[in-house]
């Protein structure tokens, strides 16, 4: 029935040919599901940092090493989504071309033909794990301690063109043009007060900064054909005409990043046991380990329901291809996702237990997955959501006759002569 390739790697040449046929359906929507959801979540985060970024005058670089640091966090959550479509989609494919009712026929279960997607389950199960517990804690740490640098002007602020910028409340800088990606500054004022009381408001045809070697918490802002003009408050000011001015100033103190652990989401597992279940801890932060633990648990635990979810989604009515399956686990999914996260707020507040708010959703959730798979995978012609189906139908048809208009009756040349009335 089906062919083997001559090219099917090593890892798969002991399968039958059946499980490599699944695989390669399954394989490919996923991965697609993957990059896509990936890029999706990536591209929105994307266009609020390049506006955060360019608020607080930081490097554009920057911008793609937070998104870096946010990719485990992104692949945690398309992961489950791009295993559930692409086994969905990929036994739907069967199910149109009723090469799943031949299967069916000679004899391979449901349960059968879910080998392989288990086995690839089980794959991305360790890999959830890996991230949920020990990779995204680390990404998103390093994360926040980019967002407090690039606040703080850790990473090389820039002078923001048109606006006055003010450093260590004694100095104010005000430029009209920016070239160079800002190495060379046009049209520069800048107000600067002393120690002694003295004003200074220069103003500069350009300027720049430039490092020096000798105390790494000062710069030298070079000013090029300007004119100083000096206020002591108590005699006419004085004005002085320059071609070069080195203005040295002070770079403020920038405080060190927090220690990791200020949420609990940035503690690795080994953490959240040992404080969770700690009686040394105090009780507040007992139920936020708790609850982000039990919350990852669950996460990664509805893996291993999403094959039977998948197929109990992936077959359509007969002779209907309907897509509404497809729709329906995307909406589970994400609903599941969001009550965990409502549950995990309300058991880290000490509200609800742990166990009651996040597995007591799970359970309801794995039983419905459960009578759904039984539904298609042992009831003669059974459909998981039969009800649906037969309701969008009955929709559909009515929307087509609201949209649909008639066409106006076109009569023949005979007919026009058969009926015209007599003279």
């Amino acid at each position: 029935m089906v062919k083997q390739s001559g090219s099917v790697s090593l890892v798969f040449k002991f399968l039958p040919s059946i499980d490599r046929y699944i695989f390669r359906l399954v394989i490919f929507p996923m991965l697609g599901v993957f990059a896509l959801a990936a890029s999706l979540l990536t591209l929105d985060k994307m266009l609020r940092l390049f506006d955060f970024v360019a608020v607080e005058g930081g490097p554009i670089a920057i911008v793609f090493k937070m998104l870096g640091a946010l990719v485990p966090e992104y692949a945690s959550l398309a992961i489950p989504l791009g295993l559930l479509l692409g086994i969905l989609l990929a036994f739907r494919k069967l199910a149109t071309s009723s090469e799943l009712d031949v299967m069916r026929a000679v004899g391979l279960s449901y349960t059968r033909l879910l080998r392989v997607p288990y086995a690839i389950t089980l794959v991305l199960l360790a890999v959830n794990v890996a991230l949920v517990f020990y990779v995204q804690p680390l990404s998103r740490y390093y994360y926040e301690q980019m967002e407090y640098e690039l606040r703080s002007g850790a990473l090389g602020a820039s002078i923001k063109v048109g606006e006055f910028t003010t450093l260590k409340d004694r100095m104010a800088i005000r430029v009209e043009q920016s070239e160079d990606e800002g190495r060379r500054l046009i049209g520069v004022f800048a107000r600067v007060a002393n120690s002694k009381g003295e004003v200074l408001s220069i103003s500069a045809r350009e300027g720049g900064f430039l490092a020096t070697n000798d105390d790494p918490d000062t710069i030298i802002f070079r000013l090029v054909d300007g004119t100083i003009v000096q206020d002591n408050g108590t005699t006419t000011p004085r004005v002085l005409s320059f071609t070069r001015h080195d203005l040295p100033i002070d770079l403020p103190a920038i405080d060190q990043f927090r220690a990791r652990g200020d949420a609990e989401r940035e503690y690795i597992l080994p953490e959240l046991l040992s404080i969770g279940w700690s009686d040394n801890e105090p009780e507040a932060k007992r139920d936020a380990s708790q609850a982000s633990f039990n919350f990852r648990m669950v996460e990664v635990v509805m893996m291993l329901l999403l094959p039977m979810l998948a197929v109990a989604l992936a077959i359509p009515p007969k002779r209907s291809t309907s897509a509404l399956g497809v729709f329906v686990s995307i909406i589970m999914v994400v609903s599941y996702h969001k009550i965990n996260q409502y549950g995990e707020d309300v058991a880290a507040l000490g509200i609800v237990d742990p166990i009651i708010a996040l597995w007591g959703p799970f359970f309801l959730f794995a039983a419905l997955i459960l009578w759904m798979y039984y539904r298609v995978a042992f009831v003669p012609g059974g459909q998981a959501i039969g009800a649906l189906e037969t309701g969008f139908a009955k929709l559909g048809k009515r929307l087509r006759k609201l949209f649909t208009r008639k066409r106006p009756r076109q009569v023949t040349q005979a007919q026009a002569g058969h009926t015209a009335p007599a003279e």
